[in-house]
């Protein structure tokens, strides 16, 4: 097998824009562990929670700039439509379609022929971004892809950078905060293993990091700021029961869209 890419300049311009901006100007104090268990020269799923809108940043930080390997993300299409565009093509990003079938098709094959050539593929099983700041309920994709490419999944789980960047709440560029981010042992997902049982098993490794990390912060919510804290450890954040509610109605909306494309899609009889 062919040696895994290396950085690109597009990548080693990220790495000290991140640098200057978040460490140096912004003051922020990644916080980051476990980096022995990203592999060095292989493929492997790193599956994290979703949990700001800047969390992708510091799962790849140290990654990049440590072990100065890309990281290849599943960026929907939201943000291929958005300005941002240029930066996740030149990123290697996989654009994905989650109400389009071919597009979760295309893009699940493009990740596992990447996984397969050595390659870094990042996704967040949760599919979007969590207004709770809990985990929302995992699909079995990332599971499913370690499994076909022979690797394993890598849990990270992160916590800090929804201070700055939350659902629903306007950019924040705070300064001086303890961003934290824990690469956990791997999951491995034998070619006989049921893809749901494992999905369960990561979830519940990654939910019990996660409440270890969020207890063990270093920072508490100043009067007025406890939206940052989750309701479950007596913040003012929306609780999980609501949020899994909206959660669900919004994944039945995406199938319904999903169907309605397939019929307009499908060849009618004569």
């Amino acid at each position: 097998m062919a040696a895994p890419p290396g950085l690109t300049w597009f990548w080693r311009a990220i790495g000290v824009v991140a640098r200057v901006l978040f460490r140096g100007a912004l003051g922020w104090r990644p916080d980051i562990a476990g980096l022995e268990h990203v592999p060095r020269a292989s493929g492997a799923v790193l599956a994290f929670n979703h949990h700001s809108y800047v969390d992708v940043v510091f799962v790849a930080w140290s990654i990049v700039l440590d072990l100065r390997r890309p990281v290849r993300f599943l960026a929907k299409r939201e943000i291929w439509r958005s300005p941002l565009r240029p930066v996740v093509r030149l990123a290697g990003a996989v654009p994905v379609d989650r109400t389009d079938a071919s597009s979760r098709h295309g893009a699940y094959a493009a990740a596992i022929s990447a996984l397969a050539d050595g390659e870094l593929v990042a996704v967040a099983p949760e599919q979007t971004v969590s207004p709770s700041f809990e985990l929302l309920p995992f699909r079995t994709g990332a599971v499913r892809m370690a499994q076909q490419a022979g690797v394993a999944v890598v849990p990270v789980v992160g916590w800090g950078t929804h201070r700055a960047a939350a659902k629903g709440r306007r950019l924040r560029w705070q300064r001086h905060l303890p961003v934290v981010v824990r690469y956990l042992e791997p999951v491995p997902v034998p070619p006989d293993a049921d893809p749901v049982a494992v999905t369960r098993e990561l979830e519940a490794r990654m939910a019990a990091a996660l409440e270890e990390v969020q207890r063990a912060y270093p920072d508490r919510p100043r009067p007025g700021e406890e939206w940052w804290l989750p309701a479950r450890l007596g913040g003012t954040a929306p609780t999980h029961a609501e949020v899994l509610a909206e959660h669900e109605r919004r994944f039945r909306e995406r199938q319904r869209r999903s169907r309605a494309v397939q019929d307009r899609e499908r060849p009618t009889g004569t």
